[in-house]
């Protein structure tokens, strides 16, 4: 499926960004990998493929690079789309999850009505990155609050240092194509 060379392709188009936000942290960007437009479809036509025989409902993405895959993915598979919002970014009733950042604390809220009212929807949680797994853990407890079943949490990148990815993968299944130590 993510052949090596394929995962060597997506490693180079990432860009590292060192110091930003805040000095000591080495920023991942993805802007140079979803603007090439072979190797951004090759990336999201291997997640198709990937999970096309999942029986999603949805894919959720998380703001705001998480928007950019998962509406890509939901496309792709012929689902709708959810986005996770930083809190207050979102116009209609909403449900928050609260929790600790390695510099802070954060929210993020859902749409009441995400999945349309849909028992146990089956989703996808998608993003550009896990880390400590705050914001990823908050949106599958606003899944899991929303009364919808999330099959898996995918993730291109995954800093494993961190432990994230690992502290997902003790609450739902979880995919990464691309880990940096």
């Amino acid at each position: 499926m993510f052949s090596q060379k394929l995962k060597a392709q997506l490693h180079e188009a990432i860009r590292e960004v060192p110091d930003y936000p805040k000095a000591g942290v080495l920023f991942r960007d993805i802007t140079p990998l979803i603007n090439h437009p072979a190797l951004f479809s090759k990336l999201i036509d291997t997640l198709k493929v990937r999970y096309q025989h999942h029986s999603i409902d949805f894919v959720v993405g998380i703001e705001a690079r998480g928007f950019i895959l998962g509406a890509a993915l939901a496309y792709a598979l012929g689902v709708g789309f959810v986005p996770v919002r930083k809190k207050g970014k979102l116009p209609f009733k909403t449900l928050e999850v609260s929790y600790q950042l390695e510099y802070g604390a954060g929210s993020v809220e859902m749409h009441t009505d995400a999945f349309k009212e849909i028992k146990d929807a089956h989703v996808l949680l998608v993003d550009d990155l896990i880390a400590t797994g705050g914001t990823a853990l908050a949106s599958l407890e606003l899944i899991e609050r929303l009364q919808a079943k999330c099959l898996e949490a995918c993730f291109l990148i995954n800093l494993k240092e961190l432990g994230g990815l690992e502290k997902m993968s003790e609450k739902v299944n979880t995919f990464s194509i691309l880990e940096y130590s």
